[in-house]
């Protein structure tokens, strides 16, 4: 097992790194002793590390590792999409939301996003629609659980299937008892190793700029013209300016809108904390969002695309780029960097979707008759365990499809998910932060027409994007976001006299 000292060295740092990582666990499990605990913490954490925590959640697996695969195939066009164009729009939405999300979600002490949405708008049929509609969220958690497993099997030389078997029951595993209280002590250490792991990616491609820009450009047209263009006909996601411009900008500025990315700010005690955890938060993503560059100079290391005389499937070329590229200490320093980052959002997802199936589905249907009596925060703890077990379940199942059956890449079909949740999130959380006085038929038909629109697009393969073997989810979720908005705002507009005040709202629920 042990044939080279990269090998050895990545056994012995994994399991210094579980090592630590079950150390906060213990530590954080402590301290949770009911499901509010588990979901926003009851520890006073300071902003830079509940900063820090956001961006290690924002950034996840498919920053660095799926990613820079569509770089490495698609060139320049998919840098100009993922490094600039849809950060820009994530860290303008992240600055215009926060504020307003947490004042609210803190002064109705909102555990979840379906529990925000709940209450703003009066309503817990609303609130169970969202938490049905969060297993969506299951797509990204397989598309981390894939990423993971790349990288370690290929750095542990272990079998794919194994590994991945592996991940999951320890990731999983430490998640039923660690929560918000341990999660963010471990995301603010990924983050920070994250950090350094972006700086040496980034720099490791300096050879190729021997003879400047143009030179390395040159390189680029020399293996492909299209890789250094702004727009690559040839690819399935970067074709033209709509694509990598347009609805990149909607995707990131919607993006936001998900549960392990904008209920951070709940973890805030203060509301002068939002200044400082908005501009770390802000200056360590946009540090991330660059390092998809890192497949650029993986495409000039591989031009055909091969590895030890192996064609390189799209999400292992970073994992190939590092293990060739770097000294074992510096390989060692970036794999832990690359899980960090995957393992990060994980944890995220796998607290905000399993507080959401306990909290806002399991309670609110049989909330009565489970969680009665003295011991109701105890049993509540003991239900959210046994959720985590089916998610872990649900999670080997389709990661283990998607390791051997990926349509070009696990990134579509997390996308897919992912993005018609948002879309779904989008109009509710904008006009529960920005009108107080909404009616809730304008944000339900919104929602509803954001599903609707995006799944008849993507699987009618309605419209002349659709018509490819490889179809972008961007393009899908893009329209079904400004669908939602027009129908949101046109039941804003008709019903808005007829609402109630929110304070009647609130004393309705």
């Amino acid at each position: 097992m042990f044939e080279s000292p990269k090998i050895l060295g990545s056994w012995l740092l994994i399991l210094c790194y579980m090592g630590v990582v079950l150390y906060f666990v213990i530590r954080g499990a402590r301290k949770t002793q009911s499901m509010a605990d588990y979901a926003i913490g009851n520890m006073g954490f300071s902003p830079i590390s509940v900063a820090l925590a956001l961006a290690a959640s924002i950034t996840s697996a498919a920053t660095f590792i799926i990613n820079p695969g569509f770089v490495a195939l698609y060139g320049w066009s998919a840098v100009i999409s993922y490094a600039f164009v849809l950060p820009l729009g994530a860290l303008i939405s992240l600055i215009i939301f926060t504020k307003g999300f947490r004042s609210f979600g803190t002064s109705i002490k909102a555990l979840t996003m379906a529990q925000w949405i709940g209450k703003r708008y009066g309503s817990k049929a609303f609130a169970l629609f969202f938490a049905v509609l969060s297993l969506l969220l299951l797509t990204f958690i397989v598309l981390i659980c894939v990423g993971i497993t790349k990288v370690l099997s290929i750095s542990l030389d272990t079998n794919q299937v194994y590994t991945l078997a592996g991940v999951i029951i320890f990731i999983f595993g430490y998640m039923t008892f660690g929560g918000a209280n341990s999660m963010v002590y471990t995301n603010t250490i990924q983050a920070v190793i994250m950090i350094v792991v972006s700086i040496i990616l980034l720099s490791s491609g300096y050879e190729h700029f021997s003879e400047g820009v143009h030179g390395f450009w040159d390189k680029l047209s020399n293996i492909d013209p299209k890789l250094s263009t702004y727009t690559n006909s040839s690819s399935p996601l970067f074709r033209d300016y709509f694509e990598i411009i347009f609805c990149q900008f909607v995707i990131g500025i919607a993006v936001i809108c998900q549960p392990h990315i904008i209920t951070k700010s709940l973890l805030l005690k203060s509301e002068k904390d939002v200044n400082t955890y908005l501009v770390w938060g802000i200056i360590v993503e946009a540090l991330f969002f660059l390092v998809v560059i890192v497949g650029l100079y993986a495409r000039l290391e591989f031009p055909d695309l091969t590895f030890q005389g192996k064609k390189l499937a799209m999400d292992g070329i970073v994992s190939a780029y590092v293990i060739s590229e770097f000294p074992v200490i510096l390989t060692l320093i970036i794999i832990l960097g690359l899980i960090s980052a995957g393992i990060s959002t994980l944890e995220g997802l796998i607290q905000s979707l399993s507080t959401t199936i306990t909290s806002d589905i399991i309670e609110s249907q049989f909330g009565k008759q489970l969680f009665a009596g003295e011991n109701g925060e105890r049993k509540k703890i003991q239900v959210n365990r046994m959720v985590i077990a089916v998610l872990a379940i649900l999670a080997f199942v389709f990661s283990y499809q998607q390791l051997l059956n990926p349509n070009l890449s696990v990134a579509l079909f997390a996308q897919n998910g992912v993005y018609a949740y948002f879309s779904a999130a989008f109009v509710p959380v904008l006009f529960g932060t920005f009108f107080p006085r909404t009616p809730l038929i304008a944000p339900v038909a919104a929602s509803i027409t954001a599903v609707m629109v995006h799944f008849a697009i993507y699987y009618g393969r309605l419209g002349t994007y659709m018509q490819e073997e490889v179809r972008n989810p961007a393009i899908a979720a893009t329209i079904a976001i400004l669908a939602a908005i027009g129908v949101g705002f046109l039941f804003y507009f008709l019903f808005k006299n007829k609402q109630q005040k929110p304070e009647l709202q609130a004393e309705q629920d």
